[in-house]
């Protein structure tokens, strides 16, 4: 009979992380009578195969369903097959476009592989809800329909503001929530998880399993990844992810672009640094904190290796220079890589000062010693993929005095050629 450490000791470690858990003297007393009997927890996580790939912020929610697994419990991966062709209206303004069976399996193909980079797959039970959805009947489908009110569905805030607004809302939108909630009822689930996003549909799970009189799961999220912008959470379709299965490279460069306010919600949601050490990293320069962070998530996905590879293959280049929108990169950074070089040049070879192209022009100013990150991306038709993240800037005098963004490249117009200090890493 399997053994499982002290329900208080548990508790501490799940709710680190967590943003909500409802109800926690529920999950007591679940771990308590299954220390008791020696049978772990059924914990489920629903994942629809939407995307190839799975990103940083997937791996929030795995990261805790590891924490349930290192603890001894037996997780559940529910891929979605089934769910997928309803498609999740979850955040969705308008109607999400349903996926072809095909673009499902092909995408669920490629979870395995990665799913094994955060969780432990040979004890993880790995489930098709098509095994249960698929051979329902209508009648079944109208029974389980049953359970639900129209009016509890549009307490949904995306169901809700959509009706206000008179958006379409399909009715197999509203069948989702109730296929997510029977994969509970299916595996008669301990405990359900998932981002905030979804805690409405987590509740209904709870609801479906009392409409079967079964004990209902416990719902608990995690927090939403905000991407590299720091505003939208993390999704490839907003082009701010980062990529487990990105090159080392990629992943350590676009990390170093993060901005240095949101990159301490990195540190807590992504990578398992003590806050004592955390709290040394704070007290310290930003870019030496943003290394650490770079190369452990690096070293998470690609291996310690990968991580060292990553930081040598960008190098290292620190100097401080008169900008100017005329001076030619060769003129400007001569001990500049050719690769840099190239990549730092637009079309008419004129150097570019990378900024975010969402940030207006007005955050992107200089004062006097400022501390100033522009964390955009710079698109010359020649860049590589490789130096295209972050620049951070210390600005020694005065800012320049206005922007433009000919040849569709944000550039300074540096009448009074401020210095800038600048490191690419």
């Amino acid at each position: 009979m399997p053994t499982f450490a002290p329900v208080d000791e548990q508790l501490t470690y799940l709710k680190k992380g967590a943003a909500e858990i409802i109800r926690e003297g529920d999950l007591r007393a679940k771990l308590e009578k299954s220390r008791a009997s020696g049978k772990p927890l059924r914990v489920k996580l629903g994942m629809d195969p939407t995307a190839p790939d799975l990103h940083l912020g997937h791996t929030v929610v795995l990261r805790k369903l590891r924490d349930f697994q290192d603890l001894g419990h037996q997780i559940i991966v529910i891929i979605g097959d089934f769910t997928g062709l309803i498609g999740d209206p979850t955040g969705r303004s308008e109607t999400r476009r349903p996926l072809t069976r095909d673009e499902i399996l092909a995408n669920a193909e490629t979870y395995r592989a990665q799913l094994g980079k955060v969780i432990d797959m040979p004890s993880t039970r790995v489930e098709f809800n098509s095994t249960w959805l698929g051979p329902l009947t209508f009648e079944s489908i109208i029974r389980e329909a049953a359970s639900l009110t129209v009016a509890r569905m549009l307490q949904r805030e995306d169901f809700a503001a959509r009706y206000a607004a008179e958006r379409p809302i399909s009715l197999h939108e509203f069948l989702y929530p109730i296929a997510q909630a029977y994969d509970s009822v299916a595996l008669n689930a301990d405990v359900e998880m998932g981002g905030t996003d979804q805690t409405f549909n987590l509740l209904v799970g709870r609801d479906l399993q009392r409409a079967h009189g079964q004990e209902p799961q416990i719902a608990l999220t995690v927090p939403l990844l905000e991407g590299l912008d720091g505003v939208q959470k993390m999704s490839k379709s907003y082009g701010n992810y980062v990529g487990i299965n990105e090159k080392p490279e990629d992943i350590f460069g676009k990390l170093m672009s993060v901005s240095d306010a949101m990159m301490w919600r990195y540190f807590e949601l992504l990578t398992r640094i003590p806050e004592s050490e955390i709290a040394v990293l704070r007290s310290g320069h930003p870019m030496e904190a943003k290394k650490r962070l770079a190369r452990t998530i690096t070293a998470q996905y690609h291996g310690e290796r990968g991580a060292v590879d990553a930081k040598e293959y960008t190098g290292v280049f620190t100097g401080a220079y008169a900008i100017n929108p005329f001076t030619k990169a060769d003129s400007l950074v001569p001990r500049m890589s050719s690769r840099l070089k190239t990549a730092m040049m637009n079309s008419a070879g004129t150097f570019i000062m990378p900024w975010a192209t969402t940030v207006p022009a007005a955050s992107c100013s200089f004062s006097n010693g400022e501390w100033h990150q522009a964390y955009g991306i710079c698109r010359p038709t020649n860049s590589s993929s490789l130096f295209r993240y972050s620049l951070h800037a210390i600005a020694t005098v005065a800012a320049p005095t206005a922007y433009s963004s000919t040849k569709s490249q944000p550039m300074i117009q540096a009448t009074n050629s401020p210095i800038v200090t600048y490191e690419y890493v």
